[in-house]
């Protein structure tokens, strides 16, 4: 249940359709879908995350605060600030350096903050935060923390390094999700960031040939036309030296998608129906984002779905309440909690070539059928979705009847809103997104 609604009914995941998911709470002003993110210099500054680093810890209780960061050339000065406020507010800053974001998870200690905007562009920054537990934040949580933006804090805190967090993180996963993986030929696109000097080994430790890709950072190369938000260059390689498969990580590892022989993306429906199908699951919690074509295969097997808002911390809400351990977006977003905390890219592949049991990961896509989908996002000035767009989508999605759906929402973490449409044909897809893309943009000039 979310809002009062049981998001496995069909109903609940329409009237979710027309919700601002992926929006910011009403009560928040920095916290957005994972964590706070903005333009560095802008939007985000090394004052705003001191405050951060400051408000966390006096949140959590004074104590120990593991921090990590991705690649970006703002990530050590921002790492610094975060640390400034750990240590005013009586903290013990644990500063790990370029770790990925599930490693902070983790191995979080008291807390767990990541300096990192994940896929976003290098001039992008931001910090997530964890808790204890390795758990991403609550809405209230959140809340409660920006209440504590201006407090003040005791001092007294200290400063530690982690040196060895990468090799016991490293460890954790390889013992929980690795198998052997020898005569496999494997492109793994790093995305330039926290999985580059990680990922490619681990899949060489357990068999695997690997050709890495986009692993040498210089600050201002993360996500940039490399990894999971652009698979072009994976595509490429995989298709021009006959890998078996391409593995692309965002920039601090919590997402991960993949290439087939072909070069023909497999995004996270995929993976995760072929996850389900595998593990023997009798559960899987998705967003509303996900594909139709999914709901149908996991129907046809008795796997129950249950469908949250767009964010993995939703889907890591859900299934901590429904007791599930595997869930997560299109977007590659692959949450097994068999062994874990949190959504980590590296299990997740992992995960994925251990259930792929001798077949071609274009055999074991194909399982699933797929609605053609198309997408768009709109640049606006405020994403927020105006009253003749929701009331337009709500008219669409009742004519269409289940044969297909429109899905329009504001992105957490850009000035943007997001049209997705789906139906049986490819053409009636596009058509659907182009007419809902066209009246957002009327809509925000005459704001």
């Amino acid at each position: 249940m979310v809002g009062g609604l049981d998001l496995t009914d069909t109903r609940a995941r329409d009237h979710l359709a027309l919700s601002a998911e992926g929006g910011k709470c009403p009560q928040r002003r920095y916290f957005g879908t994972d964590g706070v993110r903005g333009i560095v210099g802008a939007s985000l500054t090394e004052e705003l995350v001191e405050r951060l680093g400051r408000a966390a810890t006096l949140w959590s209780g004074r104590g120990r605060a593991l921090v990590g960061r991705d690649t970006r050339a703002s990530g050590p000065a921002l790492e610094a600030a975060l640390a400034r406020g750990i240590v005013d507010a009586g903290g013990t800053a644990v500063l790990a350096g370029v770790l990925p974001t599930p490693a902070v998870a983790l191995l979080a200690q008291d807390l767990g903050l990541v300096v990192s905007a994940s896929h976003n562009p290098p001039e992008y920054n931001g910090v997530k935060v964890f808790d204890r537990e390795g758990h991403k934040l609550s809405d209230a949580d959140e809340v409660e923390i920006e209440a504590l933006l201006d407090a003040a804090g005791a001092g007294g805190g200290s400063i530690e390094h982690a040196e060895d967090a990468a090799s016991g993180y490293v460890e954790h996963v390889v013992e929980h999700f690795g198998s052997d993986l020898a005569g496999l030929r494997i492109a793994v696109d790093c995305a330039n960031g926290a999985y580059s000097d990680i990922a490619p080994g681990v899949f060489e430790r357990l068999g695997a040939e690997v050709t890495a890709l986009a692993n040498a950072p210089d600050g201002t190369n993360i996500n940039a036309a490399c990894g999971a938000t652009d698979l072009a260059m994976l595509r490429s390689a995989v298709t021009a030296d006959s890998f078996d498969f391409g593995i692309a990580f965002d920039g601090d590892g919590d997402r991960m998608l993949a290439v087939d022989a072909d070069g023909q993306m497999v995004d996270g429906d995929q993976i995760l129906a072929i996850c389900a199908l595998a593990l023997d699951v009798d559960r899987v919690v998705v967003t509303t984002m996900t594909n139709m074509g999914f709901h149908r295969l996991m129907d046809g097997h008795g796997i129950r779905v249950v469908t949250t808002d767009v964010g993995d911390r939703y889907v890591l809400e859900a299934l901590r309440a429904e007791g599930g351990i595997l869930g997560g977006e299109q977007s590659g977003h692959v949450i097994v909690l068999d062994g874990h905390v949190t959504g980590d890219g590296l299990a997740a592949a992992l995960t994925l070539c251990r259930s792929l049991g001798g077949r071609t990961l274009s055999e074991a896509a194909a399982v699933m059928p797929r609605f053609p989908q198309a997408k768009e996002n709109v640049t606006v000035a405020h994403a927020v979705v105006a009253p003749r767009v929701a009331q337009e989508v709500e008219r669409v999605n009742a004519e269409l009847d289940g044969s297909g759906r429109v899905l329009v929402r504001p992105s957490g973490t850009e000035p943007l809103i997001r049209v997705l449409a789906e139906a049986e044909r490819e053409e009636d897809a596009a058509s659907l997104c182009a007419s809902i893309a066209a009246l957002v943009r009327r809509e925000a000039r005459d704001r």
